[in-house]
């Protein structure tokens, strides 16, 4: 009768230990994480990467893409800009650029498959370019960048489309005619691949909107690029930014420096065009600190404390028109993309910037970036995980303070500050060694990782050499 009695208690200390486990099972499933829409915090915090695609592997797929969402967790990353995914049209398709630029259908016929034109002539608004992948493979990349706590924006072209696009056969009146009713491409430009679309059409903006308003909800997209948003009456993103934000929270860039497109809660980030150039000029001994003061005055003059601007060393249009950051900025490309993590706003890294790329892309033929991590690579992931922890870097619509300070010539020094985090900027913009007298303090030399002691005394500073001390 013990034995069975003894049985009986162990079967059931059994049976409540296998209970236990399954609660506990029930409970990691209900605290899991869900990917929530975009937020002003996440701005504040964000480095954003621009992926073209076409280059970005020797297979130039959605896929090979995806593998590498992971990985870029580690540079920073928290939004995805997708150079357009849509198809491209064959009518008119480009082959070479500039004010000489010539059409595939001009060279042999073995010739014209090698030239897949530009991304910015869309067919079509709610599909997927084939030279990519399928729409599957998009919502898997989506996906994944979601699970890896990535946002993706998608290139939007509201300014025109290609010559094979849709609208060409059912809605002509959709586009700019000339006096002849001809349809034509948009005016002052190069761009004799796409077709000028005329907004004075409100059925056009109509099916625009709805066109973008598809990526959000159909295929969980959060935003937008918008491709010459400046070139866009403003009244549309009046009429359209709105009824996309009441779709979810949503984040919208515009390749455009208009102040005005950034108020009424329309483009959350601009263009720090007038900053890029001057990062250049800089580097090649064009302008000097002067001229950095007076742009630093210039966008505290033009934009609210809440408008956003992205600060970059490269993008698309720079590196396959003008030339690689080495190119432009030779010995000072660290210290300015150190700047444009630093400086109010958000850093943009370009494809093949983290792998020390220092060739120029190919826009309308295939190309590759090359994939080896190195200098680049440990560079952007120290400025990236400073730019994700410390307030002191806050740049989006709640930025940290911006305090320049006294310094030599050619010597630039800065505080950024906010919820009891500084850093100092220190960065010697000259190819020649200065000498600078740092603010008494104990520091943390965040670049290599060394706390030091400053007594307010002058030290030297190599060529193009820069320091970000946190106190």
């Amino acid at each position: 009768m013990k034995n069975f009695a003894l049985i009986i208690c162990m079967l059931l200390v059994f049976g409540a230990c296998k209970s236990e486990k399954k609660e506990d099972i029930k409970v990691e499933e209900t605290t899991k994480e869900e990917f929530t829409p975009i937020s002003a915090s996440d701005m504040e915090t964000a480095v954003i990467y621009e992926a073209n695609i076409r280059q970005y592997s020797p297979e130039g797929t959605f896929d090979e893409f995806t593998k590498d969402i992971p990985q870029l967790r580690e540079l920073g990353v928290k939004i995805i800009w997708l150079m357009p995914v849509f198809p491209i049209s064959e009518t008119k398709r480009k082959a070479t650029g500039g004010p000489d630029s010539k059409f595939a259908s001009e060279f042999p016929e073995e010739e014209r498959s090698k030239y897949l034109g530009s991304y910015y002539a869309v067919t079509d608004f709610t599909e997927i370019n084939p030279e990519f992948g399928t729409k599957e493979d998009f919502r898997e990349l989506v996906k994944t960048a979601h699970d890896n706590g990535i946002y993706v924006i998608l290139d939007w072209v509201p300014n025109h489309t290609g010559w094979d696009h849709e609208w060409l056969k059912t809605n002509p009146e959709y586009y700019t005619q000339n006096e002849d009713g001809e349809v034509i491409h948009p005016k002052g430009t190069d761009w004799t691949d796409v077709a000028d679309l005329n907004y004075d059409n409100q059925d056009m903006r109509k099916e625009m909107i709805e066109d973008m308003s598809y990526w959000i909800t159909e295929e969980g997209v959060d935003g937008f690029r918008c491709d010459v948003a400046g070139s866009v009456p403003l009244d549309f993103w009046q009429q359209a930014v709105p009824q996309l934000r009441e779709k979810k929270d949503i984040f919208m860039l515009a390749e455009a420096w208009e102040p005005e497109l950034l108020d009424g809660n329309l483009f959350d980030m601009a263009y720090a065009w007038d900053g890029h150039h001057l990062l250049n000029g800089l580097a090649k001994g064009e302008k000097n600190l002067e001229d950095y003061e007076a742009y630093i005055q210039k966008i505290s003059k033009d934009y609210d404390d809440d408008d956003i601007l992205m600060n970059f060393v490269t993008n698309h249009d720079e590196n396959s028109w003008n030339g690689t950051i080495k190119e432009r900025m030779g010995d000072a490309s660290e210290l300015m993309t150190a700047l444009s993590f630093t400086l109010k706003g958000m850093p943009l890294i370009y494809s093949g910037q983290e792998y020390d790329m220092d060739h120029r892309l190919k826009f309308f033929e295939k190309d590759s970036i090359p994939k080896t991590k190195g200098e680049s690579w440990d560079l952007l992931k120290k400025l990236g995980n400073l730019k994700n922890t410390n307030p002191a870097l806050h740049g989006g619509k709640n930025a940290a303070s911006y305090k320049q300070l006294d310094s030599e010539k050619d010597i630039l020094m800065f505080e950024r500050s906010k919820n009891d985090e500084t850093i100092l900027f220190i960065g010697n913009f000259s190819d020649e060694a200065n000498k600078i007298a740092v603010p008494g303090g104990m520091y943390l030399d965040y670049m290599v990782n060394e706390k030091i002691e400053l007594k307010g005394d002058a030290f030297t500073m190599g060529p193009w050499e820069y320091k970000i001390l946190i106190k």
